[in-house]
Formats: C-alpha cells, structure tokens, sequence
C-alpha cells in the first residue's frame, strides 16, 4: 500500500474566537505552541523557563497583544497541558488568573501507528493544540480531560495513599530480615511480634553459633526502621475515623460511613473507595467502572471477536481495592445476587473462569456500592452490620 504525501499542510478552516495555547511541560523548559486568530495557519512557538509563572503570564499578554495588533480585538487565551509530574498547581494558577485552562489525559489523545514514530516537543505540542481545536467545536472522543480535583479533595486522598506506600515498605523490612536470617540457617523468626528484640538475643544459626555481632547490628537497625514504620502506620490508621466521620458534611451527597453498613467493607477500605472515587459525579455505570479500569475492551474487525481484558486505564489504586473487595465480598456476602451469580457462573464452567469472573464481580460490585453510596439503592441480597 503506497501512501501519497501533500507538499502543502491544508489551511485550518476555522474560526478562531480565542488563542489556543499548549504547554508542554518539563523541569527547565515550558514550550508554549500557539494558534491565534490573523495568523492563518502558522503556530508560533515560545519557551519559558520552567517554573516561571510570571514569565508565563507575560508571554499570554504578548499573544494578546499581538492578535489585538493583527485583528484589533482583544481574544481570550485557552490554554492546555498534559497531566503529569507537575500535577495541577500550574491548571489552578491559570484558572485564578482568568484564563480557561485544561488537563488532558496523554494516553487518550491519538498518535501515528507507525512502528518508529517521530516525538518531540514540537511535535507534541502541535498535536495538543489540533486536540484542543477539535474538543473546543464538540468532536466526540476526540480526547480525555481530566478532571482537576480540588486542593482539599487531593489532600484528603493522601490519607489512604500513604498507608498503601507505608505498608510496602514494612513488608520490605520484614522480608529483608527473614532473608538475613535464612541464610544463617533460622526460619522460625517472625519481626512483626512484639518479642522480636528479646527473641533476637537469643537465637543461634543453623549450626549452633550465636548470631555474628555484625549480622546482630544490621538486624537491629532494620528493627528500628520496621518500628517506626510500624508507628507510622498506626498513626494514619487513626485519621480515617476523623475522615469519615466529617465526609458527609464535607462531601454531602455520598457519606462514606453508609458502606460501613455492609457486611466485608471495613474502614480502610471504605476511606479508599470514597477518597479515590465514591466522592466524584458520574453520570451513569460506564463512566464508573471506566473510572477505575474496569471496563471490558473488545477488539472486532469483520470475523475478528474477541475480548481483550479490562483497560486499566482508570484509578490504579481504585481497581486494586475493588479485586480485593471482590474476593471479600463473597467470603462475607454468600448470599447476595452478585455472590450467587458469580458462584453459579464458575460452576456452570467448571471452576476454570475463577480469576476473569472475580474482574467481573469488582466491577459490578462497585457499580452496586456507587449506587448505594449515592442514591441509597440497597444491593439485592446483601446483608447488613447489626445497629
């Protein structure tokens, strides 16, 4: 299949009423790539240091000014970047200056399917601004805007974050010490009890010999960090009782303590499932289960159907917790239809679907709990906490 390349770019038949902006972000540099109005096709281009607001806003003024020159009116900036390193302060500092800011998802704005592609900033910054044309005249699924949350509404999801990271690094003191000690011949030594300095004294290797002093000493600083990671995840632990018990005058519409109702949903995950997306609007079940990568991708072409798996494009953390609540839920809920169906579909096949159908169950399992969360819909068969 041969491929013709036009000599000449076709003109942007459009008309502007605003400039379109593109920032492409980076430590030293911002590249600012921008459309205005009497300046036809051409996009010019500007950097700016990297973390220089000032001179960021002073080059917009310059834009402006410049379309004024041209056309003799004043046109707003609207501007777009990438969601990334520099999260949303950037996004915020626009806004609070007057200016119509977005944030754009990267992975759903369309590139070039040749093998060897060309990237660079350039590039990608006339790419942003072709997607921001294109959404600003109502292409449909032309891209994925983020939606910036608020400043206390990212705070607040910190709380069940840095529980998750502390526990990872717990788990590595732990298996870091049992690794030490394997190789001297001890597999009965767990550091997690609350005798671990006082049984540490007393152990002997494999082959009769106390501890080297050494081995000793490496051991007892690992038990000092472990310790006071231990602290520190007991003093997260205790900030979830606060948040949830403040969420529904904060959050109004979805108070997180309704799911402590339900049999199997305890208080961390509770606080995760409300921080990470209970506390959000959607408009029906497929954004909610897209919002947390749950949702199926089907790949068909002529003959060709198959599934693909869920697109693990949403809320990393959201679908973690919903996998581990789905095999919760049907130790504690055995009863609901949800539990029933899943029990009935893996018989029906055998017991060999167990792993696809628990995806299955995440999703409508939270479906079901978004549901009751917001509208208060009981989810058929579930049982509840005594008062």
């Amino acid at each position: 299949m041969s491929v013709e390349l036009r000599s000449e770019q076709t003109a942007i038949h459009t008309d502007l009423g605003a400039i379109f902006v593109s920032i492409e972000l980076s430590r030293s540099v911002w590249l600012l790539t921008s459309l205005s109005p009497g300046a036809g096709e051409t996009m010019s281009k500007h950097s700016v240091r990297g973390g220089d607001v000032a001179g960021l806003l002073t080059q917009f003024a310059q834009l402006q000014e410049k379309a004024r020159a041209r056309t003799g009116q004043m046109y707003p900036i609207i501007a777009v970047q990438e969601a990334g390193l520099d999260g949303f302060w950037i996004h915020r500092v626009l806004e609070s200056e007057g200016i119509e800011s977005h944030v754009v998802d990267p992975a759903s704005i369309a590139v070039s399917r040749r093998c060897r592609r060309a990237k660079t900033d350039k590039i990608d910054g006339e790419a942003l601004v072709r997607t921001l044309l294109a959404y600003k005249r109502g292409e449909p699924r032309v891209c994925a805007m983020v939606r910036a949350p608020s400043p206390e509404e990212e705070d607040r999801r910190r709380i069940s974050r840095e529980r998750k990271t502390l526990t990872a690094e717990r788990v590595q003191h732990v298996n870091r010490i049992k690794g030490l000690l394997f190789a001297q011949g001890i597999g009965d030594y767990e550091p997690l009890h609350r005798d671990r300095r006082t049984r540490l004294d007393a152990l002997t290797t494999g082959d009769g010999r106390p501890l080297p002093v050494h081995l000793k000493a490496q051991i007892s600083r690992e038990l000092d960090r472990l310790e006071l990671v231990l602290e520190q995840i007991k003093a997260v632990e205790a900030e979830p009782d606060h948040l949830l018990a403040c969420a529904e005058e904060v959050a109004g519409a979805v108070p997180p303590e309704r799911l402590l109702h339900l049999k199997g949903i305890g208080q961390e995950a509770a606080a995760v499932l409300w921080a990470e997306g209970l506390f959000r609007t959607f408009g029906n079940r497929r954004q909610v289960a897209a919002y947390a990568g749950l949702a199926p991708t089907p790949w068909k072409s002529g003959s060709v159907d198959r599934e693909q798996g869920v697109s693990k494009a949403g809320n990393p953390r959201l679908r973690t917790t919903m996998i581990q609540l789905a095999w919760l839920w049907l130790r504690h809920q055995p009863g609901s239809a949800l539990s029933l169906r899943f029990q009935e579909r893996v018989r029906r096949n055998g017991g060999r679907v167990r792993k696809p159908m628990i995806v299955a169950l995440a999703r409508k399992l939270l479906i079901a709990l978004w549901k009751y969360a917001t509208a208060g819909v009981v989810i058929e068969g579930a049982a509840m906490r005594p008062a």
